[in-house]
């Protein structure tokens, strides 16, 4: 690869956060210029710290990374920060734009153009849909006219629109770009490559190809690897037999066992490291409580977003005990703030039965409180503390002792996410109220999450884009707040 034509190289890059725990040891890749690669790796691995040493946030403790000199790198990352969410629209692209103070109107237009986005300027961020807000973290990016391109989870919350609109701008752009997504099907319609962040060795493997090629390609790599492991296993095995049984002859045999021992120890070295595949959280039940019988919520009417402006809907829904009714709209219609009304119960359209406890899946976690620890956020949700009960179902969710002690805020969104659900188990709720809850969560933990949720005997209010995840949950009734 000419070294003109390199957009990113690291080389032999190591990295560790203050706690200790370390990201990358010796890592190297290179991208040309103009690749479109996915980045991939177990919840908690350090995409999101890689991105941030792409940018120059994070340092490496040793090694080199090369960007290419003149190289604007920017990020959409995968939520608002929060201090910027009482910002209005141009306050919050101010933030990010290169040039002269009166060309930001001009290029504000210009990047909502290229998202399809069009919203009021001077409107806070906070009252945006969390896709209305994807699309704006997107548009923060490109105003900043990169030539490295990050995408953090960039189809979280967006429609199907928003979906296919983002898909069409990817594949025409020619740009480096880098993607961190559990959307396989998003990521085969435009990458060149896959970056594997591998959470045990904390290396990274590169892999030319578009997704599924690779998705078969790394299996294939597996699948030989552990039958080369297992020739070596086996011989290992016969060696050692007749190693112990020539050391106990005594004389020359001894040399001969000296001789097999060394082969033993060489053999032990050649081994291959074999990737070990991501781990899956546990089979696991939402319990509910017995005595929530009868019409757990009945709604009557139902506020929706139209032109920016809040209008009255008349509905006649009843939820019983394992009703599933999914609510679908297009980004921008109100259907994160009928949730989050719904889980504060305040809204008049509708009755909740007295005594039931409401479990609140927000997409961007604030129902969490990010200076607690992971201990104190999952104690807290407990009708009776009991903390046998809650390292267990922590575990189920691979939220071991090294976690306990970490502050929310610390953990990656899909560590956050997992401590959410463990809160729900936790919580024993009678109302599940669920928006978007497969944003940032790793694509082998969704069938288990979809399972627990199609067993739930509650009733279940829930908003996702993902048909495959609501076909495995089991819907029974919708509502569509755009009709």
């Amino acid at each position: 690869m000419a070294k003109n034509d390199v957009s990113i190289r690291f080389s032999d890059v190591s990295f560790e956060h203050e706690s200790g725990k370390v990201v990358l040891d010796e890592a190297s890749f290179s991208l040309r210029k103009g690749m479109k690669v996915a980045l991939m790796g177990q919840n908690g691995a350090g995409k999101t710290s890689l991105f941030n040493m792409i940018m120059g946030i994070n340092k490496p403790s040793s090694g080199n990374i090369h960007i290419d000199d003149g190289q604007i790198v920017a990020c959409a990352q995968q939520v608002v920060p929060r201090n910027q969410l009482s910002l209005n629209v141009r306050e919050f692209f101010a933030n990010y734009f290169r040039g002269e103070d009166y060309e930001l109107d001009m290029n504000i237009k210009r990047v909502m153009g290229v998202v399809d986005l069009s919203l009021p300027m001077d409107k806070k961020i906070s009252e945006f849909s969390g896709g209305q807000q994807a699309r704006l973290l997107l548009a923060s990016a490109l105003i900043q006219d990169p030539d490295v391109l990050l995408l953090d989870e960039p189809t979280n919350n967006l429609d199907d629109a928003g979906v296919g609109h983002l898909l069409t701008f990817l594949m025409m752009y020619e740009k480096t770009c880098i993607v961190i997504s559990h959307d396989a099907d998003f990521l085969n319609m435009f990458t060149d490559g896959v970056l594997y962040l591998d959470i045990f060795t904390h290396q990274i493997n590169q892999y030319v190809g578009d997704y599924y090629t690779v998705v078969q390609e790394i299996k294939a790599q597996i699948e030989k690897e552990n039958r080369k492991n297992a020739q070596f296993e086996k011989q290992i095995r016969d060696n050692k037999e007749k190693m112990n049984y020539f050391s106990n002859k005594g004389g020359k045999m001894r040399l001969v066992a000296k001789k097999m021992r060394d082969e033993i120890a060489q053999m032990e070295e050649d081994k291959v490291d074999v990737r070990k595949e991501d781990k899956t959280i546990r089979d696991f039940i939402i319990p509910v409580p017995k005595d929530n019988i009868g019409n757990i919520i009945t709604l009557t009417s139902v506020s929706v977003m139209k032109d920016h402006e809040p209008v009255e809907k008349k509905v006649n829904i009843v939820l019983k005990k394992r009703d599933h009714l999914l609510l679908k709209g297009a980004n921008g219609v109100g259907k994160t703030t009928l949730l989050e009304r719904l889980a504060s119960n305040d809204t008049e359209g509708a009755k909740i039965l007295d005594g039931v406890r409401i479990g609140y899946y927000r997409q961007d976690f604030s129902t969490l409180n990010f200076e607690d620890t992971v201990f104190d956020a999952l104690m807290g949700v407990m009708q009776v503390q009991e903390e046998e009960r809650m390292r267990a179902v922590a575990s189920g969710f691979l939220i071991g002792k090294n976690l306990m002690d970490a502050k929310i805020g610390s953990l990656s969104e899909g560590q956050k996410g997992l401590v959410a659900f463990a809160q729900l188990v936790l919580m024993e709720p009678g109302l599940l109220i669920l928006d978007e809850p497969t944003n940032h969560i790793n694509f082998r933990h969704i069938p288990v999450i979809a399972e627990a949720l199609r067993k739930y005997e509650g009733a279940m209010i829930l908003v996702s884009h993902v048909q495959t995840f609501l076909d495995q949950v089991g819907i029974n009734d919708e509502l569509d707040l755009s009709k």
